[in-house]
């Protein structure tokens, strides 16, 4: 029977321990030799590194945790999420980045009980950023703390430059505190993603929600600041956890993509909620979400003004 009280702080512990072995087989890893394949069309990618990443990680989590459930991207059949203590586990979150060797990729890993995520990491192995939370301990970002901004120049025209050695810090999100005030879509930067598919319904939502989001007035648009699409669903919600983006909008992941990332927003004191309008409690599993960042004003406005900006309705199968 698994533990009814699992100790979060272990769990933590032992991801964190994970994720930093894990990010030395991706940075170790070269894409070009990885093979690639497909899964369901041509943007939605698998190499072996995903799969070697998600075997260390699962069968670590195994021999440490015997009891509890694991969920994770490369050998799920259904993605469905149960209330028993659970794993989620993206082993590299970003797999078309890392193919095309663009380093916004991340391992994301979260432990989630009675459907609720409690635990949280994010790790990108090639910027040495760290993104960690316990539910109910607040959320970090462990990185390096650079002590200067350019190593040392080759004196006499010598090559062999010393290397800059750099101390990691722990610092609590949002990287700003207090958080200032949301003050609408129209001073908002926002992340999207295109997802791998490419026509339907969902499609045309998204496409012509990415329009009325960036259009100016003329069109009936709200005329945000910009929009990013990144790559990491995971990385983008610690974006939001920072405070570096306002609000980050998805339909079409799935828990692994969101779940370690969801502790992070909410213990950095942002919201997630539904894609789709008046969803305010939404499943980790439900493949659509609205995150947005902690701030001292503003949050529910956003959150309506942004629901009244969407064109369609996502309908994801879960």
């Amino acid at each position: 029977m698994a533990d009814p009280t699992p100790n979060l702080q272990e769990v933590h512990d032992f991801l964190f321990t994970l994720a930093i072995r894990a990010g030395t087989m991706i940075t170790s890893a070269n894409p070009a030799l990885s093979p690639v394949d497909t899964k369901k069309n041509s943007s939605d990618l698998v190499t072996e590194t995903d799969k070697a990443v998600e075997d260390m990680v699962s069968s670590s989590l195994k021999s440490k945790f015997p009891s509890y459930s694991f969920l994770g991207e490369e050998t799920s059949t259904s993605g469905h999420l149960t209330s028993a203590p659970t794993f989620i586990v993206d082993p590299i979150d970003g797999t078309t980045n890392f193919v095309h060797a663009h380093p916004y990729i991340s391992i994301s890993m979260a432990f989630a009980y009675e459907c609720r995520p409690l635990v949280g990491i994010v790790y990108n192995p090639f910027t040495q950023h760290l993104y960690h939370a316990i539910h109910g301990k607040g959320a970090f970002l462990t990185a390096p703390s650079i002590p200067t901004s350019h190593p040392p120049l080759p004196s006499h025209g010598e090559s062999n430059v010393e290397p800059v050695v750099s101390a990691y810090t722990r610092t609590r999100l949002p990287l700003k505190s207090p958080a200032p005030p949301l003050q609408g879509l129209k001073q908002a930067l926002v992340a999207i993603e295109w997802g791998n598919e490419r026509s339907g319904n969902n499609w045309e939502t998204k496409t012509k929600t990415f329009s009325s989001l960036a259009g100016d007035d003329s069109t009936g648009g709200s005329m945000v600041h910009s929009l990013r699409s990144l790559g990491s669903a995971a990385l983008n919600c610690c974006a939001v956890a920072r405070g570096d983006l306002d609000a980050y909008w998805e339909g079409g992941c799935w828990a692994w993509d969101v779940g370690a990332g969801w502790v992070i927003v909410e213990e950095a004191g942002g919201k997630v909620v539904g894609g789709n309008e008046g969803e305010w409690k939404p499943n980790v599993d439900g493949r659509r979400y609205l995150v947005v960042r902690g701030a001292e004003g503003g949050q529910e406005e956003m959150i309506h003004e942004f629901w009244g900006a969407l064109r369609g309705k996502l309908e994801y199968e879960q």
